[in-house]
């Protein structure tokens, strides 16, 4: 298979983390760093949010703690899909609108390893057939013969995309 090329090397893709959990949806391999993972467990029933956004339809309650869930298919703009035998809850922390800490769940059909990728900067998603936000991507590598996609945590967890009403403003206002 041909290599993958290069992204702009001034481009954030260049920062992505070395140590990835590897992740499926729909069939396809995510990736997000480790480092920003919290925990992984088991499916938890979700609280529906009276007037909640698609994106953010409700809470999960994590050994007493109220966490976000976040309906990442929805933010890729894939259909939904009920819970198999494979699937989990990832909790993931990020820098909340205040720099505080701020924990999300979301559901993955899968959750398949942690690798170390290769060194360097990520290859550029390719353009011909990408389904899914450009915003929402970092890059991309191989593993082995697989191609897994990168996704920029601070864009597929931003919170402003889940308040109601307020979406279409905060990506109007970048």
């Amino acid at each position: 298979m041909p290599p993958l090329a290069d992204t702009d090397p001034g481009a954030e893709t260049a920062q992505f983390a070395r140590t990835v959990l590897l992740f499926r949806l729909d069939g396809e391999t995510f990736a997000l760093p480790v480092t920003a993972v919290n925990e992984i467990i088991d499916p938890q029933r979700t609280t529906p949010v009276p007037n909640a956004s698609p994106l953010a339809p409700g809470i999960i309650n994590v050994r007493g703690t109220i966490i976000p869930f976040l309906d990442i298919r929805v933010r890729l703009g894939m259909p939904p899909q009920d819970a198999g035998p494979a699937t989990r809850m990832i909790v993931f922390e990020q820098p909340g609108p205040e720099g505080d800490l701020q924990r999300i769940a979301f559901a993955a059909d899968a959750v398949e390893r942690v690798v170390d990728r290769a060194d360097g900067p990520l290859a550029a998603v390719p353009e011909l057939g990408v389904r899914w936000p450009a915003d929402c991507l970092a890059g991309c590598f191989r593993d082995q013969a697989e191609l897994v996609i990168c996704l920029d945590p601070t864009t597929v967890f931003d919170a402003r995309l889940a308040m109601p009403g307020r979406g279409e403003q905060a990506r109007i206002a970048s």
